[in-house]
C-alpha cells in the first residue's frame, strides 16, 4: 500500500491517510453564517484524512471578503456545529482555518472603519470582494488601514483566543492559524512592511514573529498544543508583500520557534528553492504538512522523500467529493467548472457526483 494511504497519528488525531483537503475560500456564507449547503460539502469530502475549513474570521474586524464565514457568534457557532456533525458521521477529520485579513480589508465591510495593519500602507494593486459605492458586491481596492496600536495588539490575540474557544464549542478537531498569503501575520513578519518601532516590528526578527508566536501562546494555552496547526506561504508574494532583508532567516527562525511549542502541524507552502525547502522542513521537528499542486504520484514521492508527512490537495476536491477513492483506485478525475467557483448556490459546489464503475462500463 502506498504511503499515502496509510494512516497518520496528528498529535493525537488518529488521520485514516495523510490526504488533506486544502482550505479554499467558496463563498458561500451569505451571512457569515455556515449554511447546510456546507456541511453537505464537507462531509462529501470525509475522506480526506484530514479537512482544513476556508478561512473563517475571528472577529468582524477580520474579514476581508464578502460571504466568507466568521467563528466569532453564536449563529455562527451554531452553523459550524452542523457542519462537523456531517463530517464527523461521515468518518472525517476537521480542523478550521481561523483567519484576520489586516490590511486586505475594504470600509465597506467594516462599517466604514479603516482596515488594521502594522502600518498605516494600502496594499497596492490589491482587489477585494466588497462592496463598491452604489452598494453593490465588486471587486474593490483594498482600503488605506491604520496601524494596530498596543490595545489593538492585545484585541486582535484575544480575538484568535476566543475563535479557539468556539471553535472547540462548534466541534471540531483542532484549529489551524492563517500566518500566509499576505494577511495579518505576514504583515507583521515581513521586514519589508513592517517598520514599526516597537516590540512588534523593526529589523529584529523576533519582533516581526511576536504577534504570530504571542497568538500561538495565547491559542496553544486555551486548547492544547497538539490541537493547533499554523499555516505559512514565505514566498508567495501575495496582497502587496516583497522580498525583505534575512528573509529566509525570519522564516527558519519561525520554524524553529514553533517546532519548540510543539504544535500539532505546520503547513506551508511557496517554499521557494529545493535547498530551502529542506531546510525549512528540518528546522520544525513536528508533522510537516505541504500544499504544492500535487498528483497522487508527487504526493507519495514527496512523503516517501520526507518532504512531507500530509500532501495537501485542493481544486481536485472541488469536482471530486470521493477524491481519496479515485487516487486509491486509478479512476478518472472530474474537472471543475471555474465559473462556480466562488459565490452561488449549490451548483458547482454540492452536485458532483462520486464516481460510479458501473456507469464508467461501456455498454
Amino acid at each position: 500500500m502506498s504511503s499515502l494511504f496509510e494512516s497518520y497519528d496528528l498529535a493525537g488525531t488518529p488521520l485514516t491517510n495523510r490526504i488533506v483537503m486544502a482550505p479554499m475560500t467558496r463563498a458561500r456564507a451569505h451571512d457569515t453564517v455556515p449554511s447546510a449547503d456546507m456541511a453537505t460539502y464537507y462531509a462529501q469530502r470525509a475522506g480526506a484524512g484530514l479537512i482544513i475549513t476556508e478561512s473563517a474570521q475571528v472577529s468582524p474586524q477580520g474579514r476581508g471578503y464578502l460571504y466568507t464565514p466568521g467563528i466569532h457568534t453564536d449563529r455562527q457557532i451554531e452553523g459550524w456545529k452542523r457542519v462537523t456533525d456531517a463530517v464527523h458521521r461521515a468518518g472525517g477529520r476537521m480542523f478550521i482555518q481561523l483567519w484576520h485579513v489586516g490590511r486586505v480589508s475594504h470600509v465597506s465591510l467594516l462599517e466604514g472603519r479603516a482596515p488594521v495593519s502594522p502600518v498605516a500602507v494600502a496594499a497596492a494593486q490589491t482587489l477585494v470582494h466588497a462592496y463598491d459605492n452604489d452598494g453593490l458586491p465588486a471587486q474593490v481596492a483594498a482600503s488605506v488601514p491604520v496601524a494596530l496600536d498596543s490595545n489593538g495588539i492585545r484585541q486582535v490575540i484575544a480575538d484568535f483566543r476566543q475563535a479557539a474557544i468556539n471553535a472547540m464549542a462548534a466541534g471540531f478537531d483542532g484549529v489551524e492559524i492563517h500566518a500566509g498569503n499576505g494577511f495579518l501575520f505576514e504583515q507583521f513578519i515581513n521586514g519589508g512592511l513592517n517598520t514599526r518601532e516597537d516590540r512588534y516590528g523593526g529589523t529584529s526578527i523576533s519582533n516581526r514573529l511576536r504577534l504570530l508566536l504571542e497568538t500561538v501562546d495565547a491559542v496553544s494555552a486555551q486548547i492544547g498544543h497538539q490541537r493547533v496547526g499554523v499555516r505559512v506561504s514565505p514566498f508567495a508574494r501575495l496582497a502587496d508583500l516583497h522580498p525583505f532583508e534575512e528573509e529566509e532567516a525570519t522564516w527558519l527562525a519561525l520554524a524553529g520557534a514553533l517546532s519548540q511549542r510543539r504544535i500539532a502541524y505546520l503547513h506551508a507552502s511557496h517554499l521557494g528553492t529545493p535547498a530551502f525547502h529542506k531546510a525549512f522542513r528540518a528546522a520544525f521537528d513536528g508533522s510537516f504538512v505541504l500544499s504544492g499542486g500535487f498528483t497522487s504520484e508527487t504526493a507519495r514521492q514527496a512523503i516517501d522523500e520526507g518532504l512531507t508527512d500530509l500532501a495537501v490537495f485542493g481544486r481536485p476536491f472541488i469536482a471530486n467529493p470521493d477524491l481519496v477513492d479515485r487516487m486509491r483506485h486509478g479512476w478518472p478525475l472530474a474537472e471543475a467548472g471555474r465559473e462556480a467557483f466562488y459565490g452561488g448556490g449549490a451548483r458547482g459546489y454540492i452536485d458532483y457526483p462520486a464516481y460510479s464503475v458501473e456507469e464508467a462500463l461501456p455498454a
